[in-house]
């Protein structure tokens, strides 16, 4: 039985009396990236909850966006920087923080992403919503020249707003808390609402015979208290040693969730960790189940466990967005930040049976509610253009399905091919510089393994 067809679980949400209503079908196009899961994991309660409210709505990949298969060489290369020199992701991640806009190369790929970005936008469009930094930049652009003339939204999925998720242009920016609403209005982005997360509703708190039940079902031991270490999609990070330490310590027994990363899994058990899952489909349904979640991102999983009434712990975090977000969690007093492997059994013991826990239960209750639903701020932005079309005007080349030759005969100088050539070379030498290279210890890599691509992307030394 799959977990949405299980009547316990199932709560109506928006309630009824929250919900707009359209007065005709509109439509709402919403482009995400498969970059990890958290990005299309909002832009899929998104649309369900928009599908609720009578409009169609148009999801969109936006490495789908990118030509010539570049977007699957974006997230290959983006995977192996995290992989193989996180302390290269790190560097980018700062330097971009610090200049305010990608480097060279990325621009350029951002630019190739137009012409499918304006095909996503139809004539019947009242709004476009972007659950993705890159989509964002793309979105902002051509808001900004008159391109698209609907109302742009981009909706904050990480709880620190790194300062590429503030592109000019956009119309509204969505915030799930006071802090990441801060941060984006310091960054300077427009129209800011603070608005409750897009979470599944099916991440509810759990009852006694709930937790029982989901126990027996995952086959975890029954009056243990547990603890739910989280990888991401990816499985990236130092879970391993987590997972040991969160063992050795005592204080619970870790349940360890590795994406689809079988390998990770797979040296889990050899190395005696019991409770091991590759991809979990019901992970409300785990989520019932443990006591506590540990991470290391600050994603989605964060916001389901606040929907579930989890405590959470930030541990081991990867770099870039994973410490950042950690950071922004800690200060809302969401999630602890254990920076110390020391510290690790007393803070897991104040989150299991201390006030600790019960104080972060209820602030990550708090951010959910009917009124707090981002769906009412994207209706009412889409209400400004109640009965109006969508003007999308292509840029100047070869409108879709025009010939590429000139009426002489004489083919049409192809200049956007040699951009798109070389953005492939610089994305196919991210990933080819980590083929072959020993298995990074999870924070010990070197920069100089990743130095060439940094120095490339960062595009200001």
């Amino acid at each position: 039985m799959s977990y949405r067809d299980d009547p316990a679980a199932v709560r109506e949400f928006p309630p009824p009396g929250a919900r707009p209503h359209p007065p005709a079908a509109r439509r709402i196009v919403i482009i995400s990236a498969s970059m990890g899961a958290g990005h299309d994991g909002a832009a899929a309660e998104l649309e369900r909850r928009l599908l609720s409210c009578g409009f169609q709505v148009d999801r969109h990949d936006f490495l789908d966006l990118i030509p010539a298969r570049l977007g699957t060489l974006l997230s290959s290369g983006y995977h192996r920087l995290l992989t193989w020199a996180p302390t290269g992701y790190q560097r980018i991640y700062t330097r971009t923080e610090e200049t305010r806009r990608p480097g060279p190369a990325v621009r350029a790929l951002l630019r190739s992403a137009e012409r499918g970005t304006l095909r996503a936008v139809t004539a019947d469009t009242v709004a476009v919503v972007s659950t993705y930094p890159g989509a964002s930049q793309v979105l902002g652009a051509l808001r900004r020249r008159g391109t698209v003339s609907v109302p742009a939204i981009t909706y904050l999925t990480d709880f620190s707003v790194h300062a590429l998720w503030v592109a000019p242009g956009i119309d509204l920016h969505l915030a799930a808390h006071p802090i990441p609403a801060g941060q984006a209005r310091a960054q300077g982005a427009a129209g800011v609402v603070e608005c409750g997360p897009v979470v599944d509703p099916l991440f509810a708190p759990a009852t006694t015979a709930g937790r029982r039940a989901a126990r027996h079902r995952f086959g975890l031991p029954e009056q243990a208290p547990l603890a739910l270490l989280v990888a991401g999609s990816w499985g990236m990070g130092s879970i391993e040693r987590a997972a040991a330490e969160i063992r050795d310590s005592g204080v619970a027994v870790p349940v360890v969730v590795c994406g689809r990363n079988g390998a990770l899994a797979d040296r889990l058990r050899a190395q005696g960790i019991e409770h091991v899952h590759g991809w979990v489909r019901d992970m409300p349904g785990l989520m019932r189940a443990c006591d506590v979640l540990v991470q290391n991102a600050g994603g989605l999983t964060c916001l389901e466990a606040f929907a579930s009434g989890l405590p959470v712990a930030s541990y081991r975090c990867i770099p870039g967005h994973g410490q950042t977000n950690a950071a922004a969690l800690h200060e809302a007093g969401l999630a602890t930040w254990i920076r110390e492997p020391a510290a690790l059994a007393l803070r897991l013991a104040e989150l299991l049976d201390g006030p600790l826990g019960g104080q972060q239960r209820a602030r990550g209750m708090v951010l959910f509610g009917p009124d707090r639903d981002p769906v009412l701020a994207v209706a009412a932005a889409a209400g400004h253009r109640t009965g109006a079309a969508a003007t999308v005007r292509h840029p100047p080349g070869r409108p879709p399905g025009q010939s590429t030759e000139r009426p002489s005969g004489r083919p049409v100088r192809r200049t956007g091919r040699l951009r798109v050539s070389v953005i492939a070379t610089v994305v196919a030498t991210t990933v080819m510089l980590g083929i072959g290279a020993p298995l990074a210890e999870a924070y010990g890599d070197s920069p100089a393994r990743f130095g060439a691509f940094a120095h490339f992307f960062e595009g200001n030394r």
